[in-house]
């Protein structure tokens, strides 16, 4: 960026997808293509209906923010935030603002970046309610209020962040937490997780501790994957650096904009001069909510082991690389597959070799999840015993893997139908070999004279076994009869 430097802000939307009911509705908390199939009176604000809060919902939040490091209130509160959309029947929102406090405020997080720990500040968490989803057509709109209600945590950042990597990696590892406390499966693909960037470049070598060396604040509304925000967040710094050199930049009011992805570029929605005056006040219809210490403890003891502590593990106890462990904890899916075939015995590193090269080669380039896919924990550490056993060799095993997921059978099916096992039986493989090589006694003396020859051997016994024959074994041997000459 030459003499410019970004200051980026978060907020990031996340549904919490692991309570049974929705955040003050008895209506299903759960995904589904079928349009307005989750609802109930109070999601479409008919007249006497109030709503009730979902104690789970709120115990998710407050781990969240503990995980999070951010500071518990004392009491918790709800407040409307007055807008109207026709996505929120009531005409406003059930949500919380800073004052008085939501579930976390003032946090610290660490997040890693190419192996160099960072750390984000946290402004606030909240819990609120999510709106329904709306589809805009040529002609006409239609809305699906199965997400009306659904809980939804909103986390935002200060700006903290200078460049788009420093972001998505904070976001990835704020997903990881939300997976592995079991808080959410925070699957953009089912638009569990959205974001609003906020985007401003100033002069390198001021003080960005102080606000007035700020630049003007642009607001990119409700980017729907984190590919996206990191485009987003380099287009815009670009479009604004622009601005700075052909001197259009002061005049530059504060606004709001979409990312489209159609043309990689951001669109102008609304000029936001000002904050806009929502009219917060505390929802009348829920009580204020005591948080006892007792209780704040005991969700405490209950977070789960995290990603950061799995990859810790990885690397001291398994002997993983950094880079490998990084990547089997990214997907808690994937970290968990990873455990399982473990459990069953399978070798660390052999394993996290097979994850990380075939399984995720797989799933990336068919755009697929692990569940996905007809390979288990089972079937994986069944193929990797094959060839620890010298069943098959680890060329064949590539095939056997592909074969598993294209005809879902599993691999030792698939082994004695292509009839694939190899020879590992000495007393079969040294007479042909002994035979081989007496065929071609002459290239022994080439041998010797540092021709290599061997590979022109281990051809012969491979082309007679049709590849079956042990590999290692078949070169031991080889080595034994060549030198007995």
């Amino acid at each position: 960026m030459g003499k410019y430097k970004a200051l980026i802000g978060l907020e990031m939307h996340c549904e919490i997808s692991k309570t049974n009911t929705k955040v003050f509705s008895s209506a299903a908390n759960t995904f589904t293509d079928t349009p307005n199939s989750n609802i109930r009176p109070v999601d479409m604000a008919f007249p006497g209906t109030l709503p009730v809060v979902n104690k789970e919902a709120v115990r998710l939040s407050l781990m969240a923010s503990m995980i999070l490091g951010c500071k518990q209130p004392e009491y918790l509160y709800f407040e409307r935030k007055n807008y109207y959309y026709p996505d929120l029947p009531k005409g406003y929102q059930i949500t919380q603002e800073t004052k008085p406090a939501p579930v976390g405020i003032y946090g610290e997080m660490k997040y890693e970046l190419d192996g160099v720990e960072k750390t984000a500040k946290i402004n606030n968490i909240h819990l609120e309610e999510d709106s329904a989803s709306s589809d805009h057509y040529s002609r006409y709109s239609t809305l699906d209020y199965n997400r009306a209600g659904v809980p939804l945590l909103e986390l935002v950042t200060e700006p903290c962040f200078h460049s788009a990597d420093e972001a998505v990696a904070f976001l990835e590892t704020v997903r990881c937490i939300y997976q592995y406390a079991n808080i959410s499966d925070a699957d953009s693909k089912k638009g569990q997780v959205r974001c609003d960037v906020n985007v401003s470049i100033m002069e390198e070598d001021k003080d960005e501790t102080n606000p007035a060396n700020w630049g003007t604040k642009i607001e990119i509304k409700n980017v729907n994957s984190f590919s996206g925000v990191r485009d987003t967040i380099n287009y815009e710094i670009e479009r604004q650096i622009k601005a700075k050199e052909d001197g259009t930049y002061d005049d530059m009011a504060q606004q709001t904009r979409r990312w489209d992805e159609a043309t990689m570029t951001t669109i102008f929605m609304r000029s936001k001069v000002d904050a806009i005056d929502y009219k917060y006040f505390v929802e009348p219809n829920i009580p204020k909510l005591k948080l006892s210490k007792e209780w704040l403890e005991q969700i405490r003891k209950e977070i789960p082991v995290l990603a950061s502590e799995r990859k810790a593990k990885y690397i001291n106890e398994y002997g993983l690389t950094n880079y490998d462990a990084t990547i089997l904890v990214k997907e808690k899916p994937i970290s968990d597959f990873y455990e399982d075939t473990i459990k069953l015995g399978a070798d660390p590193k052999i394993c996290s070799n097979w994850m990380t090269t075939n399984v995720l080669g797989y799933l990336n380039k068919n755009d697929l999840q692990i569940s996905d896919i007809y390979l288990t924990p089972e079937y994986l550490y069944e193929l990797i015993s094959l060839v620890e056993k010298g069943e098959i060799s680890s060329k064949q095993s590539k095939e056997v893997f592909t074969k598993v997921l294209e005809e879902k059978k599993k691999p030792s099916d698939i082994v004695k139908s292509l009839g694939m096992k190899q020879m590992s039986d000495e007393s079969t493989l040294r007479p042909m070999i002994v035979s081989i090589i007496e065929e071609h006694l002459e290239l022994i003396e080439e041998y010797r004279k540092g021709r290599n020859v061997f590979d022109f051997f281990v051809g012969q016994v491979m082309k007679q076994t049709r590849g079956q024959a042990n590999p290692s074994l078949t070169a031991k041997i080889i080595k034994e009869e060549i030198d007995r000459r």
